[in-house]
Formats: C-alpha cells, sequence, structure tokens
C-alpha cells in the first residue's frame, strides 16, 4: 500500500460522482467546487470517472472547468469534455439477452445503456428515479428491450428491485452462476441496482488507458470514491481515498479514509496531499497500514500492469482534451 503523504507530486485527481463528489442531495458543494478549482489553478488536472451518463455530468464538468476526457457509465466508455466518444466496451448481444430475460421474469426492471442513452422497456416509479433522485438523462421507452439488442450497442444493464435488497442479492449470485463469467455483476453504491458490465472492465481500466494517454503515472494519481465500483482505481492510485461514507471494502483498501460527501471529504483530502493545508475542523484518518491490519482484510494489492484493450472509437485521436 502506497503510504499517502502531503507532499506526494499528484498531477492527477480522478473523482466519483454520486456519494462522493455530491453530497446526499445530489448537489456540489462550495467547498468542494473551490478545492478542485484551486487544484486546477496549480496545474492538477481533475477528471470524473461514474457509472453515470456524460449527459448527467456535463453540468458538473462545465461547473468544474474539466476540459480532459473523462470516465462513463462505469469505464464503458470514455468522453472527450465536448461529449464525443473516445472509447467504448459493450456487452455480448447474447448476454444482455439472457440478463433482462432471466431477471424479467422474475419481476424486476430492466433498463440498458446504450452509448449515453437510457432504454427502458416502459415507465415505472424504478426509471423515473434515475431522472428525478440521480439526475441521470430521461429514460426512452422502446418496449421490449430485446427488441433492439443487436440494433444498437449495449454499453450494461441495471436490475432494479422495488423491494428488500435481498432479492437482489439472491438475483445476483443467480446470475453469476448463469452467465459463467461473459458479464462482471457489480453494486455501485445503490442497494436497490445491479449493474451487468462486460467482463474484464471497470473504472479502474478505463484510468489506465487514459492514463497512457495522458503520460502520467499511477503514483501521480489521487483517486476518491464510496463504493466497490470504485475498488481498483483506489488501488491503482498513488493516493487512493474513501470517503467517510464509503462501503467497508473500499475503505479496508484505501490510503486514506476522509469525511463523509456530506461533510465535503473531497476537498478535504484534496486540501490536505494537493494544496497543503490543515483542516482540524474536519480532520481526514490515514488508513491503517498492513501491518496493523487484521490479515483477513482487504489491502491495496496493485493491479497488473496489462490494459485490456478498449474499442477505440473511429476518428479520434489519442491525445486527451
Amino acid at each position: 500500500m502506497a503510504q499517502a503523504t502531503a507532499t506526494t507530486d499528484i498531477k492527477l485527481i480522478i473523482l466519483d460522482v454520486d456519494n462522493t463528489l455530491l453530497d446526499t442531495n445530489h448537489e456540489l458543494s462550495d467547498r468542494n467546487k473551490q478545492a478542485v478549482e484551486q487544484a486546477v489553478a496549480t496545474g492538477v488536472r481533475v477528471i470524473l470517472a461514474t457509472g453515470k451518463t456524460y449527459g448527467s455530468c456535463k453540468a458538473i464538468m462545465e461547473a468544474l472547468n474539466i476540459d480532459d476526457a473523462c470516465i462513463f457509465t462505469q469505464g464503458l466508455t470514455i468522453h472527450n469534455a465536448d461529449g464525443t466518444m473516445r472509447h467504448q466496451q459493450t456487452l455480448a448481444p447474447e448476454v444482455a439477452r439472457r440478463v433482462i430475460t432471466f431477471a424479467e421474469d422474475r419481476g424486476f426492471a430492466v433498463i440498458a445503456y446504450s452509448q449515453g442513452r437510457i432504454l427502458a422497456r416502459r415507465a415505472n416509479p424504478l426509471t423515473d428515479e434515475l431522472a428525478t433522485k440521480w439526475k441521470e438523462v430521461q429514460a426512452e421507452y422502446v418496449g421490449p428491450l430485446q427488441n433492439v439488442i443487436g440494433n444498437m450497442p449495449i454499453n450494461k444493464l441495471i436490475v432494479m428491485s422495488g423491494d428488500a435488497e435481498h432479492r437482489l442479492k439472491s438475483l445476483r449470485w443467480q446470475l453469476s452462476a448463469q452467465l459463467n463469467g461473459s458479464a462482471n455483476l457489480i453494486s455501485g453504491g445503490v442497494g436497490n441496482m445491479l449493474e451487468i458490465v462486460p467482463p474484464n472492465t471497470s473504472k479502474g481500466k478505463a484510468l489506465k488507458t487514459l492514463l497512457k494517454e495522458m503520460n502520467i503515472k499511477p503514483d501521480q494519481v489521487m483517486a476518491i470514491g464510496d463504493a466497490e465500483n470504485d475498488l481498483e482505481m483506489i488501488q491503482l492510485a498513488g493516493i487512493g481515498v474513501a470517503v467517510g461514507n464509503a462501503q467497508q471494502v473500499l475503505k479496508d483498501a484505501a490510503d486514506e479514509v476522509t469525511s463523509t460527501n456530506d461533510e465535503n471529504g473531497v476537498a478535504v483530502a484534496i486540501e490536505k496531499y494537493v494544496l497543503g493545508k490543515q483542516t482540524p475542523d474536519t480532520p481526514a484518518t490515514t488508513a491503517p497500514s498492513p501491518e496493523e491490519k487484521p490479515s483477513d482484510e482487504v489491502t491495496k494489492p496493485k493491479p497488473e500492469d496489462d490494459v485490456p484493450p478498449t474499442e477505440k472509437v473511429a476518428g479520434q485521436d489519442d491525445k486527451t482534451n
């Protein structure tokens, strides 16, 4: 595990969005905004890494003056700041069909993400919540999703449950056995949603791709997140930070546990490790070293250097905006 220090030479900050950069009201606090702006003023680059679409994050990127490519839909799409797609990865059509049939037959709602669009069979409170609560782009209601599979690229599926979360946990186990490694099943930190993505993909793998294109080393990166889907980028970064409200698996793997998303945890970490400020009112906590941790807890192994091939979108060059 990297030993985080306030003198670390950070050249890139990568931020999860929901429950990390944004508070529980899905708002960007003044302190987080100011900390990012001050970091940028020192020459540090800042990007987002989220499970959401580019369209849902455009206003945040504009508010923070982000002009680099960012990571969306759990690392399956990378868009330049102007919205043009740089890379994407997609689910195999036969896998998407199997998931949709299996989940819908058991009463779950399923939505599909396709290059920034969100597709659903019909309107229901769960799909409506994506736009009203999570500020996603409005879903398009297209009838049976099976009919569009094969006609357009599907980056990921989300299975949603409106009742007990244990049903979704049971479905995750069942789907994992059904798919047998042909897709990854992940939690984005929202209890009633299960995401199905192509195998060997993650925010961390997308970050590896961008770091090569930006000519930045992993140890020059600070990554901040809250959930299981942030684990690989936290492990990859020189300084991996979990907000105080993060899932325990992420806290165990992080170099630092900062304040919660409602206590400006992003700003606290940036002020300490990039701006060199001390913030005694909301102190961050350095995670225990491997020697201090029980042997059954998660430590922070660095991922292997190999990067899975990503589909480069035709017409895009290798420079980051």
